[in-house]
C-alpha cells in the first residue's frame, strides 16, 4: 500500500467482525492483509476530512442477504438486499461543529458509526463488475466510511462528489481501478 500524501498519525479503533476477516481471507491472496487495508481506509478518510481527533472508532460487521434486507427495510424502508449499509452517528455539520469546539473542550475520541457489509452481495458484484473481490470489498468499506463522515449520493452532484472522494481515498491507499 502506498500513500500519496503524508497522513496524520491516528489511534484507530475498529470493531471488526471476524466473519469479515475470515471471508476476505478466503477470497483474496494470502499475502494481502485485509485488516491493514481497512485501517488504511479509515485513516485516509479521517485525514482527507481533517478529522482532528486523537482516536477514531468504527464498527464493521457483516450480515446475510436476509438480514441485510431486513435491516434495510427497518431503517430505510427499502425492502431489498443491498451491499453495504452505514449508520453514522453524526452528520457532516455535526462533525465540523465538534471539531470547532474551544481547545480546552476538545473531544479527543470520536465514534463515527457502523458499517454492515453483505459479503455475498459484494462477491457477486465483484464478478458482475469485473473488479475482483479485493477491489470491491475495499470500495464498499470506503463507501461506508464516506457515509459515516457525511457524504451521500441521493442528488446527482452529491453522488459525483462522493464518487470522486471514494476514488481519491482508494488511490491514496494504492488501490485503483
Amino acid at each position: 500500500m502506498k500513500g500519496e500524501l503524508k497522513m496524520k498519525e491516528l489511534n484507530i479503533n475498529i470493531d471488526l467482525d471476524d466473519e469479515v476477516v475470515n471471508y476476505c481471507s478466503n477470497k483474496i491472496e494470502s499475502d494481502i492483509k485485509i485488516k491493514e487495508y481497512i485501517y488504511s481506509i479509515v485513516e485516509a478518510v479521517a485525514n482527507e476530512e481533517n478529522l482532528d481527533f486523537e482516536e477514531i472508532s468504527v464498527s464493521i460487521s457483516s450480515a446475510s442477504k436476509e438480514d441485510i434486507r431486513k435491516i434495510n427495510k427497518e431503517y430505510r424502508d427499502i425492502d431489498k438486499v443491498t451491499d453495504v449499509l452505514s449508520f453514522p452517528i453524526f452528520t457532516k455539520e455535526e462533525l465540523k461543529d465538534i471539531m470547532n469546539k474551544e481547545v480546552d473542550k476538545k473531544i479527543k475520541h470520536i465514534e463515527l458509526g457502523d458499517i454492515i457489509l453483505c459479503l455475498d452481495v459484494v462477491e457477486e458484484q465483484s464478478i458482475e463488475y469485473g473488479t475482483g473481490f479485493l477491489r470491491e470489498i475495499l470500495y464498499m468499506i470506503t463507501h461506508g466510511m464516506c457515509h459515516l463522515v457525511g457524504y451521500d449520493h441521493i442528488e446527482p452532484e452529491d453522488k459525483k462528489e462522493m464518487r470522486t472522494k471514494e476514488e481519491k481515498i482508494l488511490k491514496r491507499i494504492g488501490v485503483e481501478r
